[in-house]
């Protein structure tokens, strides 16, 4: 039994009136058996669950009942989003918000429920951050959620990667956004200084809200609230958009292509050294090459520089054949180190 489900059953009622158990199973994507359980689960709860026979009827709750999750504050609302990922509340600056709201919501469970509730919080943890990873300094956080839900300009002063690295841009969030434990703000922009003026031009405004980008909130050196509002597109959606950027990034991510070969101890370190698209590349290409286990694969590359970092982890068990740029590549740096050890030949 899910004490969340459970909710999600009473709150449906609660807000759409009457509905059928196969119109209660298709919302939550149950089985019609599930959802006539859970509808006596909350009879037996205590809670007047009224069933009406006959076409068009259904289950309604008696007597304009309502669930006590009262007094919630605008803030504890939104946290509710949060509730299973605590460090993203706490980066939100929503952490005292997120517990207050479980709290409530807890209270305001039948007795089984909330011991359920409980004891299933108690046997999930969270933890979105990736390894061998510090968790990154977001000061300017906490601004932009504030920015993002009242829809106001942020003047700020951000550090890219290419030249000129420090830039400033007037940005309107339109979201946030959490990868693997790195906080993304999506924001239609405009290059401008942090003393460009309030009002921007309404073609100016258009073109930018146009145009959406993205930035990495730690990379935000200086941040400023200005009291210019903006309106996000109504037809602008996040999730299609970051999964749109995502697939772009990784279209543009690699520009080339190399033939390795492997030892059979190199592929099976393969997925602790190298991106998941190397890994499949090789499944997906290797030969044979000689009778002692070695293959030969086609995988794609960033660049010569960062491809060649990525195969020297794999040191004797790799060999690159081509690009001969890579090779050579490769070579100048086994070469460096074994001059910076003091090797001058083969033992």
């Amino acid at each position: 039994m899910s004490a969340g489900r459970l909710l999600s059953v009473l709150l449906l009622l609660q807000s759409r009136g009457r509905m059928s158990a196969r119109a209660i199973a298709e919302e939550l994507g149950v089985s019609v058996r599930t959802a006539y359980r859970d509808v006596e689960r909350l009879q037996g709860a205590g809670v007047p669950v009224c069933a009406e026979p006959g076409r068009g009827g259904g289950y309604r709750l008696l007597g304009g009942y309502r669930t006590r999750l009262t007094g919630m504050t605008e803030g504890e609302a939104r946290a509710l989003l949060f509730a299973g990922l605590p460090d993203a509340a706490a980066d939100l600056g929503l952490a005292a918000e997120v517990s207050a709201a479980r709290l409530k919501l807890l209270a305001a469970l039948p007795a089984g429920a909330r011991e359920e509730a409980a004891r299933t919080a108690t046997v999930f943890h969270v933890d979105a951050p990736g390894w061998y990873r510090e968790p990154e300094r977001t000061p300017y956080l906490p601004l932009f959620v504030d920015a993002t839900l009242t829809q106001r300009v942020v003047e700020a002063r951000y550090r890219r990667w290419r030249a000129p690295q420090e830039v400033s841009r007037r940005l309107r969030p339109y979201g946030l956004v959490l990868k693997s434990g790195v906080w993304y703000v999506v924001a239609a922009t405009e290059s401008g200084t942090a003393t460009a003026p309030a009002k921007a031009p309404a073609k100016a405004a258009a073109k930018a809200a146009a145009k959406a980008a993205t930035y990495r909130v730690a990379q935000v050196l200086d941040a400023t609230l200005s009291d210019e509002r903006f309106d996000r597109p109504r037809d602008f959606e996040l999730g299609a958009y970051w999964a749109s950027y995502l697939a772009d990034f990784e279209a543009r991510r690699y520009t080339g292509t190399a033939t390795i070969r492997l030892s059979p101890r190199g592929r099976r370190r393969l997925p602790d050294n190298v991106a998941p698209e190397v890994v499949r590349a090789v499944d997906a290409t290797a030969t044979a090459v000689g009778g002692d286990g070695w293959v030969e694969a086609v995988v794609p590359t960033e660049s010569t520089m960062h491809a060649c970092g990525e195969l020297l982890r794999l040191g004797v068990d790799v060999e690159v054949v081509a690009p001969a740029a890579l090779r050579r590549a490769m070579a100048d740096t086994v070469g460096a180190l074994a001059r910076a050890y003091g090797v001058t030949g083969r033992a």
